[in-house]
């Protein structure tokens, strides 16, 4: 039996790619996006293509209110497209990046990237483990800010490290249901996040590639395939970690 493996803002950037290297891996998908239907349905057609299943379905995170719907919907799709009343794999991806100082950072920003990133995390998760099979896996995603810093992210930078704690918590509690949960956290690469920065202004591209050992920024093709790697039956032992996925950024 195929996995089923949900993957939050599947639509564009790094959960797109991860919903097609888990395709390309074997795994069916259900991907959510909050904007971009179209975006959405390329992706399902793409892992069609590929002869797995997928499913999108609209979600946008940060909104806890709007998550019971969500779950029922979820479970409308397994039992319409795979027969089944569980899923596998929970990839926790959707986000998006403020780039403030310090002391210029409203609360208004860090009310939405801690809604999204921490909230939503939390309680979207948490709503969906009557669905999750023992043995099932959590990939949270954070960020390499949380190791270094650059002025400018403290605000992004503190929520992901919130994420890192509280995939740690969710490993400890959930274990005795045999799901794992780790972090993924990504280097500087190349994706529309903060508007292209690294992919599309050469001085940023060229800057962190000086300070990554293996000499480049990273791509997107660099982080799902891992995703999808860790998912894998090889890597079932691997829990409560936080994998660094740079190419050795700042070491």
């Amino acid at each position: 039996m195929s996995t089923i493996s949900i993957v939050t803002g599947g639509n564009r950037g790094l959960g797109r790619n991860a919903a097609i290297s888990i395709a390309r891996h074997g795994g069916d998908v259900i991907l959510t996006y909050r904007h971009g239907a179209d975006g959405a349905r390329a992706v399902v057609a793409e892992i069609a293509a590929l002869g797995r299943k997928a499913v999108a379905l609209q979600l946008e995170v940060g909104h806890v209110a709007a998550l019971p719907a969500f779950v029922d919907s979820v479970r409308a799709a397994l039992a319409a497209t795979w027969g089944r009343d569980t899923f596998d794999h929970l990839v926790n991806n959707a986000g998006h990046g403020e780039m403030a100082g310090f002391g210029e950072t409203t609360v208004e920003q860090f009310d939405a990237l801690f809604n999204v990133h921490v909230k939503g995390v939390f309680f979207l998760t948490q709503a969906l483990l009557p669905l999750m099979v023992d043995g099932g896996r959590i990939v949270n995603f954070s960020s390499g800010l949380t190791r270094v810093s650059y002025p400018g992210f403290s605000a992004y930078s503190a929520a992901k490290g919130a994420v890192e704690v509280l995939t740690r918590y969710m490993a400890k509690e959930l274990g005795g249901r045999g799901i794992t949960a780790n972090t993924v956290a990504p280097g500087a690469i190349e994706t529309d996040f903060l508007g292209g920065a690294v992919r599309d202004t050469p001085a940023y591209n060229e800057a962190f590639a000086n300070v990554t050992a293996l000499g480049r920024v990273g791509v997107p093709d660099d982080i799902g395939p891992a995703i999808a790697s860790l998912l894998g039956p090889d890597n079932r032992w691997i829990t409560a970690q936080r994998i660094e996925i740079s190419g050795g950024q700042n070491i």
